[in-house]
């Protein structure tokens, strides 16, 4: 296919991403931060900023967060910082991670066609769980950006057999490095388990070894990584222990792990994450298979055998894709955000097939409806949740009481405190433990107080009678005391 017939074909496929990204990044501070992964990590980010600590997340005050290096809350707190406590700077980091990461897609991919690379950015980007995640306030793209650098790095010394890429090389341990203080050592799981099955299943293993600068690159890696962890151990003796042993060993082997300082495991059973994966690729999973109606007549390269290094490459990809799946095949504590990693390779992979398929009009089109689709999806679900006022979380009920207060009455929250009341309140609201806490403070003085429906199911007839409801949300009602 000519230059001419690619920019021809694709030009549906760029305004359909162009509009979708924009359209996206126009929304991201239309919806509060929900609790809890958003607005938890967005609290503390917020905490580092307030404290001016860069060194260790604090989960609250007093209280470090040792579930998860520093690098996607660095990014948050930075942001927050220039753009003020708001979820537009919250979320900002995330959509420009989800853009470094389809610009590095791209890039890479172009090397072989462009059209091949329109097609892999334009099925990364409309995939369910990279559209949501492109969004949210977590840690997982930051550690895409980190394993997507590692595995380029690593192909670049076997892309061209004749003159092979070695300053590209080094984005192998620069990824590796940002992957440790973005997620820890699951970075170099996720992308030592494709890179080992492909060097072993090729017989590459001396090449890997000859063509990349593995002392140096190691050295370059611990660099990136190591001054942090040594400094939050210093900072706050019994990290590495927690992390090391409870976020990457406990957490794997114990279903429902209790040691979790800072939520619940997520208690699921073992195998799940092959179905975790297959929503997460949605649309895909259900309109790619229509595409292959038709498809043996409308191959361009129908009948000629597939080079060698176009197997090698769809080896890479597969191994790379599916890398995630088995190494939590056997975890009992999993999320669907745990298959992100592998999206960038399911794309690649899926790009090259449909850049195989000459009716190039009819798939511009199917791309670019599947782009849309999975947009207006989602954008559907978010103004249903506005509409309807069901959002989990305290920013409604924050709002109330910043209206009707009128002097320092607090705002208080039963049982644990919500990371969207923190943030929204900027760290100023409290929790109370029950019926008996909150009486005792109802009757030192005016509160303020949030309370779902079932809590105010439970209180007792006595402190109902004390409270006067002052507002209703989907999640909180507000009361004061008169």
């Amino acid at each position: 296919m000519n230059l001419k017939i690619e920019k021809k074909t694709g030009a549906l496929v760029v305004w359909t991403l162009a509009i979708v990204a924009l359209l996206r990044l126009l929304t991201l501070g239309m919806y509060p931060l929900t609790d809890t992964t958003e607005a938890r990590y967005a609290e503390v980010a917020r905490k580092m900023v307030e404290l001016n600590d860069w060194i260790t997340p604090w989960y609250d005050y007093g209280v470090p967060f040792w579930a998860k290096p520093p690098l996607s809350t660095w990014l948050t707190a930075a942001s927050l910082k220039i753009f003020g406590f708001n979820e537009f700077a919250a979320r900002l980091p995330y959509f420009l991670l989800a853009v470094l990461i389809a610009w590095l897609v791209w890039d890479w991919a172009r090397r072989r066609s462009k059209r091949e690379a329109l097609l892999a950015v334009a099925v990364m980007s409309g995939t369910m769980l990279y559209f949501i995640a492109s969004a949210a306030v977590m840690t997982d793209m930051a550690l895409v950006l980190g394993t997507t650098l590692a595995m380029r790095g690593f192909w670049a010394a076997f892309e061209r057999p004749d003159a092979p890429r070695p300053k590209e090389g080094w984005l192998l341990f620069i990824g590796l490095g940002l992957g440790l203080l973005a997620k820890g050592p699951i970075a170099l799981v996720l992308a030592g388990i494709p890179i080992f099955l492909w060097t072993v299943f090729t017989g590459n293993i001396v090449n890997a070894w000859k063509r990349l600068p593995w002392i140096r690159g190691i050295l370059l890696m611990l660099a990136i990584a190591v001054p942090w962890y040594w400094m939050a151990e210093q900072r706050t003796p019994g990290f590495w222990e927690y992390f090391f042993i409870g976020e990457h060993w406990k957490r794997f082997t114990v279903t429902g792990w209790a040691g979790d300082k800072y939520g619940t495991a997520h208690a699921t059973a073992r195998g799940a994450i092959w179905l975790l994966a297959l929503a997460a690729c949605l649309p895909w999973t259900l309109l790619l298979p229509l595409l292959a109606i038709g498809r043996k007549k409308a191959l361009a390269q129908s009948g000629q055998p597939v080079p060698a290094s176009t197997k090698n490459w769809r080896l890479y990809l597969l191994a790379w894709s599916i890398a995630p799946c088995l190494f939590f095949t056997m975890s009992g504590n999993i999320l669907w955000t745990y298959v992100l990693p592998a999206l960038p390779a399911l794309a690649l992979l899926a790009a090259g097939w449909l850049a195989g398929d000459v009716r190039t009009r009819w798939v511009d089109v199917f791309v670019s409806v599947g782009v849309v689709v999975m947009a207006a999806l989602i954008a559907a679900f978010f103004i249903n949740q506005q509409r309807v006022d069901s959002w989990k979380t305290a920013k409604a009920a924050v709002a109330a009481y910043e209206l009707r207060k009128t002097g320092a009455q607090p705002l208080l929250f039963m049982g644990d405190l919500p990371y969207s009341a923190s943030f929204y309140t900027q760290g100023k609201a409290k929790a109370v433990a029950g019926n008996t806490e909150l009486a005792a403070r109802v009757k030192q003085g005016s509160v303020f107080v949030a309370l779902n429906p079932d809590q105010v199911k439970e209180l007792s007839p006595e402190l109902m009678g004390l409270l006067r409801l002052q507002a209703t949300s989907g999640a909180y009602n507000l009361y004061a005391t008169p």
